[in-house]
């Protein structure tokens, strides 16, 4: 059977837990258009973290291909990719499961560090798991 909550108790509401899934939410609407071809695969090339095109390793120009008739070209990227790439997924189960342990454990995780240590944590796991992916493969274009 699947969680639908936990049963601990929580002392404070979880502010910061609930901005973060709105902002996951929010990416996956109004920049990935909820899966939809174009805007997902347009959000993917824009915003994903693809190592090669970081580090300046894959050759500008290299092509990727998404899907059928959908590709991105590399052309460069920032360091915000760093950042960005924490709210992006690349389907509905990816979202709704990520959503969905979040929504499950986030709020007592929350309340045992509090908004700003949980928020700060988020970030450091988001940036831990980008760095991890570069170490692995710094020349991918995946």
């Amino acid at each position: 059977m699947f969680p639908l909550y936990d049963e601990n108790p929580t002392v404070r509401p979880a502010v910061a837990m609930m901005v973060i899934l709105g902002l996951n939410i929010a990416a996956w609407v109004f920049v990935q258009g909820m899966g939809s071809d174009m805007p997902l695969a347009r959000s993917l090339c824009l915003y994903g973290l693809i190592p090669g095109e970081l580090l300046g390793t894959a050759p500008l120009g290299a092509s990727i291909e998404l899907g059928p008739n959908l590709s991105c070209s590399l052309e460069g990227t920032s360091a915000m990719t760093l950042l960005y790439h924490m709210f992006l997924h690349g389907g509905w189960l990816h979202i709704v499961g990520n959503m969905w342990f979040l929504w499950i454990f986030g709020d007592n995780v929350e309340d045992a560090m509090g908004a700003p240590r949980f928020l700060a944590f988020y970030l450091l796991c988001g940036l831990a798991a980008a760095v991890a992916q570069i170490i692995t493969a710094p020349g991918a274009i995946i």
